[in-house]
């Protein structure tokens, strides 16, 4: 029986609008400007405005030091590092969360969330308790010359660790939203599994997964409590900025780490900004 849509239908459903659950524009507008103001805006203008008390001759001083540039570099080629294994690893995450049934399937879609839980500095330690060359993990590579705790490895394994469930919750659910007619047609007309995820899986979950993998980059940026205890914080070795930023103001130069926080503030908008325009050119190609 087809359900009735006539014009009195519609006109009872526009004489009795559906009640909207939160309250009018001005009220949640004025909120969420509020909050953005007290919670965003007001500290990085703070942190913007003790830089800018700066002379340009001292501001340069302080982000060009060689030990500073050192540290840029560390903390660039972590973070890209952590997010390509990001990338990697929270697709495969997604996938088999989304595509498969196994036991222990809830139990991991939760473990999934747990840097978020878990304070960093703890996840620092833990990481540097299973990598050290006695550890379980270090003296598996203790033998190969290879060291992971207190040096280069061991920054990217703290990074990738804490930035990996923002690839991983960002591509789950636009994958678990896809039509499987797309995937039935393709492979009735003859398409692998390979290709079928080549040009029709890939393209729709590939704005997702640039957003999950700008947050991963970002989030790495800023890292510093499950860093500092596996970088092993040698100046010019594996010592990231924010490690330096906070050397700065343990030794009550404020302004030099209000400098060094600009770079890296400096570094997540141009990412951010760059990655929001590839998306959405990459939205309305998709759509257009």
């Amino acid at each position: 029986m087809r359900s009735p849509d006539g014009p009195a239908v519609r006109s009872c459903v526009n004489l009795f609008p559906m009640p909207r659950v939160l309250p009018g524009l001005g009220l949640t507008l004025g909120t969420t400007v509020l909050t953005a103001t007290l919670g965003i805006v007001l500290p990085l203008g703070a942190l913007v405005l003790k830089a800018a008390g700066l002379s340009w001759a001292e501001y340069w001083s302080y982000v060009s030091d060689p030990r500073a540039l050192s540290t840029y570099r560390v903390t660039l080629l972590a973070a890209g590092c952590a997010t390509m294994f990001n990338i990697l690893l929270g697709l495969l995450a997604a996938w088999i969360l989304v595509r498969y049934e196994f036991p222990g399937r809830r139990l991991l879609d939760s473990a999934i969330d747990l840097p978020f839980a878990l304070p960093t500095a703890v996840a620092g330690i833990a990481l540097a308790a299973l990598t050290v060359p006695t550890g379980p993990v270090g003296a598996l590579f203790a033998p190969l010359g290879v060291k992971i705790a207190y040096a280069f490895p061991g920054i990217i394994l703290a990074m990738t660790f804490t930035s990996l469930p923002f690839v991983v919750r960002t591509v789950q659910p636009v994958l678990a939203d896809l039509e499987p007619s797309a995937e039935e047609a393709a492979s009735t007309l003859g398409a692998g599994p390979w290709l079928v995820f080549r040009r029709v899986i890939f393209p729709e979950i590939l704005p997702a997964l640039l957003s999950g993998a700008a947050l991963s980059f970002v989030r790495s940026l800023g890292e510093f409590g499950a860093v500092v205890f596996i970088a092993g914080n040698l100046p010019f070795q594996t010592e990231i900025t924010a490690l330096l930023t906070y050397v700065r103001m343990d030794e009550f130069d404020y302004p030099g780490a209000a400098a060094l926080a600009t770079v890296i503030l400096a570094f997540a908008l141009i990412f951010l900004v760059g990655m929001n325009l590839l998306q959405t050119r990459l939205l309305r190609r998709l759509h257009g």
